[in-house]
């Protein structure tokens, strides 16, 4: 049995620590105490860490790892569900629900989006109220709110 191996990486808004193995990614989470990105990188996480410093960098919209993360079937289909809203993009949870198939699980999709295990990469940021405003996030809503503006930042208002 394989053990999974851990890293961690610094971005802009905090402390990433990666798990993974050869299936896969199985958590990215941000870790808010002053851990300092790791200096030997797994062979299995190193393609991780570079495509989410080219996120960071915003030279990739599109993240191609391979994703393992554990939970039930029903989390594992509003996880799926998220990889279906393009960077750039938001979507309600009522709309999310929609798309799942039944609007009255929203509570429920909620809840799975907020165990959602893989940080960015399974972009739970992207779901917001149906009023617009930003609700529940795992990482503190600044995070939110900085994630959402990194891939579609606000136009500059003209003066004239």
């Amino acid at each position: 049995m394989e053990f999974e191996k851990v890293t961690y990486y610094k971005t802009p808004i905090g402390v990433a620590r990666i798990v993974g193995d050869d299936d896969g990614i199985s958590s990215i989470t941000v870790v808010d105490s002053a851990t300092e990105s790791s200096e030997h990188i797994p062979e299995c996480l190193q393609e991780c860490v570079t495509q989410l410093e080219e996120y960071f960098q915003k030279k990739r919209t599109v993240f191609t790892l391979k994703l393992n993360p554990q939970g039930t079937n029903f989390q594992k289909e509003v996880w799926k569900s998220l990889l279906q809203i393009d960077y750039g993009e938001t979507r309600s949870y009522l709309e999310q629900s929609r798309i799942l198939g039944d609007e009255k699980a929203i509570r429920a999709v909620a809840s799975a989006n907020g165990k959602n295990p893989i940080w960015i990469v399974i972009p739970c940021h992207r779901i917001i109220g149906s009023d617009g405003s930003l609700t529940g996030y795992g990482g503190g809503l600044w995070r939110k709110r900085w994630l959402l503006e990194h891939e579609n930042p606000p136009q500059q208002q003209s003066l004239f």
